[in-house]
């Protein structure tokens, strides 16, 4: 099994107290107990040690001189009065304040320990400035005690590293307690040695029976109201984040997206939303009752790829409804384009709106310079990720950062309680704090290896000739190419329409015969997406498959553009009040196999969702009109594996549910005055 490797950087200006420090420090670490294998290395200057820190992985510490010198004239050798052998004075300038250097670090990599060297005259002065920043402790630069030193940031490490969950699950589980409760398999006995089930045992493992408990098992906390272990493990992982407070979740960004609507929306509130958000932000709205103002997202007709809803769009719907309780934001994109968010989430709350940014596709971000800053560094009030998307966590294991200054913890726990089961599996709670472990103690070099190999990739599928990696300048669309949109570079977006063969074939082809499956596709690209799990020997068969099609030169062939998604029209009713009423099926089609006219101006009941691309053509309480009858007939017909999530069979005849005219006319309308749709 790999062990550990962790590096202290120390920077000080003094080359002989430098090396003396090493020394001793080195010596301790050899003859003490060293179980993360810890070792220390030097820089003698500012420039050097964030040099060291951006390029090695490894550095889990940084002990920092709070004062760093540079001799101006001449060589750095001197005496101990000060002086040169030849008897000039040098002269010295500070290099940069601990103040600064610290700050610099932390920009750089957030979740490093760090530590300043003082004289201890100066304690008052230095404690009291640096402590404001992340600065976890400090040592006397007159003392020498490095086995002292050395235990201290041994201690540091092993709490950073420490999973108090996980732990505490092994623990039990190693004790092996007879279970006189839930569930049923009862730690596996029900499947091991049965005839029938026991290939499904053993394909499992022993451990994913053991570690699935009832919630009878105190010593493990409770996740409904968490007050040990569970409790512990989501303050570090609000520590690691940058969140005053985290809850882990272990049904999705999609249920903590509704928690966080019902927390913040009363019923008839208003919030601000973009259109192609998850589908789960629509749920949202139904559960909250709130009143939706929509903004229309960007759209690269050319790829089907939707982008951010443009600046000025967001700024206007502000502007137009300063009384809106909430404003959400997705970013980044599944295709991974991300707002520039500081000037957006100042603006909101500068008219007292607060913001819910859905960080589904981008939990790794905290964890590498080049991807921040994130949603929560950007001002953020709460924050949603998708732990299992790009971190190493079970699939539904998400976690909900909050930094709102007025957040409301009990009626937030109530709602988190409306969703939790209250048998949640302790596998997916396991993963999230092993997750976080993972991500400060190794997110930095993980990403640095990811990020790397995306830009090899990306060079690899261009040389092909006929599959191309679309850039940023390729995927914005128009409207938003002065916003300072940044695209995530884990994500590979490639233009397949040069190989000869449509999206659908193409899937075919690389999952059959070259044992490849991508992440999501439009009509003419694929979307590759890279995480910490990702080798170079996985990025080599990609680019096997991809050269080996590319040799058999199909001639390109024409495809077909889907259909554009209509604007939005007019949200008649509140969705909540549409959603919940009986309505009444209506066809999509009339008897002569032509859009049905009587469903224009009705009331849609439902939300109905085309996937791809996941974004609502009708939300409860919207208006039909004529177009948005012909999308949905040309998308049906498109191809016959399409999903059109919210449509009812009558046989043959596809149907949505839409108000009866009684229930129309009993619901109250909304204040036409108020638009509930920004158009970009």
């Amino acid at each position: 099994m790999a062990k550990p490797t962790s590096k202290v950087l120390v920077i000080n200006d003094e080359p002989l107290i430098l090396k003396d420090l090493l020394k001793g420090l080195n010596a301790a670490a050899r003859s003490l107990d060293n179980p993360f294998g810890i070792s220390f290395t030097g820089a003698l200057t500012a420039k050097e040690g964030l040099a060291l820190i951006e390029s090695d992985g490894d550095i889990q510490v940084v002990i920092v001189d709070d004062k760093l010198y540079a001799v101006q004239d001449g060589p750095r050798r001197q005496q101990r009065n000060g002086k040169t052998p030849h008897g000039r004075e040098p002269s010295r300038s500070l290099q940069v304040s601990a103040l600064k250097l610290v700050q610099k670090i932390t920009a750089l990599r957030p979740e490093l320990d760090l530590y300043i060297l003082i004289e201890k005259e100066r304690e008052d002065q230095v404690v009291d400035t640096l402590f404001a920043e992340a600065v976890d402790g400090y040592f006397y630069r007159e003392e020498r005690d490095y086995r002292g030193m050395y235990r201290i940031l041994n201690a540091q490490i092993a709490e950073r590293a420490r999973t108090p969950f996980y732990d505490a699950l092994r623990a039990y589980v190693q004790a092996a307690k007879d279970a006189w409760h839930t569930p049923g398999h009862s730690s596996g006995d029900s499947l091991r040695g049965s005839p029938w089930v026991n290939d499904f045992h053993e394909f499992m493992g022993e451990h994913a029976f053991d570690a699935d408990l009832s919630v009878s098992a105190k010593a493990l906390d409770s996740l409904m109201e968490p007050t040990g272990v569970i409790a512990e493990a989501q303050q570090m992982a609000a520590k690691a984040f940058g969140a005053r407070k985290t809850f882990f979740a272990t049904n999705g960004t999609s249920t903590s997206n509704k928690v966080i609507l019902q927390t913040l929306i009363a019923p008839g509130e208003k919030l601000l939303l973009d259109r192609n958000c998850h589908k789960s932000v629509h749920h949202g709205v139904m559960l909250s009752g709130a009143q939706p103002v929509y903004m229309d997202s960007s759209v690269n007709r050319q790829y089907g790829v939707f982008g951010p809803v443009p600046r000025q769009t967001i700024l206007r719907a502000i502007s137009q409804h300063p009384d809106a309780q909430l404003l959400v934001l997705t970013s980044c994109t599944y295709d991974g384009l991300r707002y520039d968010l500081k000037p957006i989430i100042d603006a909101a709350h500068a008219s007292g709106i607060r913001v819910l940014i859905d960080e589904a596709w981008y939990s790794h971000a905290r964890f590498h310079p080049d991807l921040r800053p994130t949603a929560l560094e950007a001002g953020a009030d709460y924050v949603t990720q998708s732990a299992h998307k790009t971190l190493s966590a079970f699939s539904q294991a998400a976690m909900i950062h909050v930094n709102d200054p007025g957040f409301r913890e009990h009626i937030f726990r109530e709602n988190f309680n409306m969703h939790t089961s209250t048998s949640p599996m302790y596998s997916l709670i396991a993963s999230l704090d092993v997750g976080r472990k993972q991500a400060v103690m190794e997110g930095y070099k993980l990403l640095e290896r990811t990020l790397m190999l995306a830009s090899e990739l990306r060079q690899q599928i261009n040389s092909t000739g006929v599959f191309r990696v679309l850039e940023l300048e390729d995927l914005l669309p128009e409207e938003v190419r002065q916003d300072n949109i940044r695209l995530d570079p884990t994500k590979i977006t490639v233009d397949i329409s040069s190989c000869g063969m449509t999206v659908d074939e193409l899937q075919q082809e690389l999952f059959t015969r070259f044992n490849i499956t991508v992440e999501k596709s439009t009509v003419n690209t694929l979307t590759l997406l890279l995480t910490i799990g990702t080798t170079r020997s996985k990025c080599s068969r990609l680019y096997d498959a991809l050269m080996r099609i590319a040799r058999e030169k199909r001639a390109p062939r024409r495809l077909y553009r889907m259909p554009d998604l209509p604007p939005f029209t007019e949200l008649v009713c509140l969705p909540r009040d549409a959603y919940y009423s009986g309505g009444e099926l209506v066809s999509l089609l009339d008897d002569n196999d032509q859009p049905n006219v009587d469903l224009v101006g009705r009331i849609c009941a439902d939300q109905i969702v085309p996937y791809p691309p996941g974004i609502p053509v009708l939300v409860p309480g919207q208006l039909i009109t004529d177009n948005i009858v012909e999308f949905l007939i040309r998308y049906l017909r498109v191809q016959s594996k399409v999903e059109l999530h919210g449509v009812v069979y009558q046989g043959y005849f596809p149907s949505i549910r839409v108000l009866t005219p009684q229930e129309r006319a009993r619901l109250t309308a909304l204040n036409s005055a108020q638009p509930a749709r920004i158009a970009a």
